[in-house]
């Protein structure tokens, strides 16, 4: 399939028939999750943030809007939907949960679970001024295509790693957020 032919419906068949597969096996215990927020129109979008230049980790770099399961979310859904609220003031109750895609293990310690959900054209956005320097949506179709994802590889700690790294307008894409898009894509059927 074409990403630049993805329709809603298009992205919630294949979504919805090709169930990702989801295994256990984690380097890390810590739990996380974000949401991918797609908005549902025709031709669907994908939310994206860039984070505040003042945070302790990962300041300034694209991101779904998620973090750390508290003490208090029933679930890893509840916390990407909690986070996704005091984020970027996504109201939990508006946003259509369609699966999940496999956990992915951060640099930072977390194992942390990407959560699709469907979320309304007409939201206003308000970003967290701590976290959250701005709100951008991407076309999904121009974020799934597999083309503009260039890898790179790095060695930590002694082992190597692949990072891959995409531009958007003047928004720099990498690392896990590019790679859980990445994983989307290839989740729906798209060819690299």
């Amino acid at each position: 399939m074409d990403a630049n032919n993805l329709t809603l419906d298009d992205f919630l068949s294949r979504f919805q028939l090709l169930r990702p597969q989801v295994n256990g096996a984690s380097l890390n215990q810590r739990q996380a999750a974000v949401l991918i927020p797609v908005v549902r129109r025709e031709q669907p979008g994908l939310l994206l943030t860039q984070r505040s230049p003042r945070m302790r980790k990962h300041a300034g770099q694209v991101a779904f809007p998620g973090g750390a399961v508290d003490s208090t979310d029933a679930s890893l859904i509840a916390a990407a939907l909690r986070e996704a609220q005091e984020e970027v003031a996504i109201p939990p109750e508006t946003v259509e949960v369609i699966g999940v895609l496999p956990p992915v293990d951060s640099v930072t310690g977390f194992q942390v679970t990407p959560v699709v959900g469907l979320i309304p054209p007409d939201l206003h956005y308000h970003a967290s001024e701590d976290e959250v320097a701005a709100v951008f949506e991407m076309p999904l179709a121009e974020a799934l295509r597999l083309g503009r994802y260039h890898p790179l590889d790095i060695h930590r700690r002694g082992d190597q790693h692949r990072v891959w790294l995409s531009w958007y307008q003047h928004y720099f894409v990498w690392g896990m957020t590019a790679g859980i898009i990445r994983e989307l894509a290839l989740q729906i059927g798209l060819k690299p």
